[in-house]
């Protein structure tokens, strides 16, 4: 009978550890998406820009020059066309350029889109310094209209020498939707 005691308190035990590990478990993962966010944060690792508009840089380098590219991703079942309107452009780092991406809203109700950024090679996202963009708000737009989507930008003049192209690409998700009002 003793014998039978000891296998319940030690199936007690280990069920009372296996709930407290699942408990830990669970309490790591829900903190992991905070601690991932300020990681790349701090390293600009993954490509990850600043939702925070900058200020125009005051000096140029004009002995290099760097290549950026623009993508645009559209997350499906938005209905909207979203598209750059340059694909690519050279540029002095520090030197402030304009560009638009176009976004054609194609479905019958009005929409909402914001657009996430990110930056490859992940390392140059810090140096990608954004003064106005879309990216910043959600961007409305009326079912059957179209909008050009500003974005003003540099290139930080300390982006390291061996990055000579980098690539920002936006992912468009849906935001909120409103029935047409007639």
């Amino acid at each position: 009978m003793a014998e039978q005691e000891q296998q319940t308190q030690n199936s007690g035990r280990s069920a009372a550890k296996l709930a407290g590990l699942a408990v830990l478990m669970f309490g790591f993962a829900f903190a992991l998406v905070p601690l991932y966010d300020v990681f790349c944060d701090i390293t600009g690792i993954n490509g990850k820009t600043s939702d925070v508009a900058a200020t125009e840089s005051n000096q140029v380098d004009f002995s290099r020059t760097v290549t950026v590219e623009f993508v645009a991703y559209i997350n499906p079942g938005l209905g909207w066309d979203f598209v750059p309107e340059v694909k690519k452009l050279t540029v002095h780092p520090g030197e402030t350029r304009t560009i638009a991406y176009r976004a054609t809203n194609n479905t019958l109700v009005n929409s909402v889109g914001q657009a996430v950024p990110s930056v490859t090679p992940g390392l140059a996202a810090q140096y990608l310094n954004k003064i106005e963009c879309f990216c910043f708000n959600r961007q409305p737009l009326e079912a059957g209209k179209d909008a050009e989507l500003p974005l003003v930008f540099y290139v930080d003049p300390e982006l390291p020498e061996d990055i000579s192209t980098l690539t920002l690409a936006y992912t468009l998700f849906s935001a909120k939707t409103e029935p047409v009002t007639q």
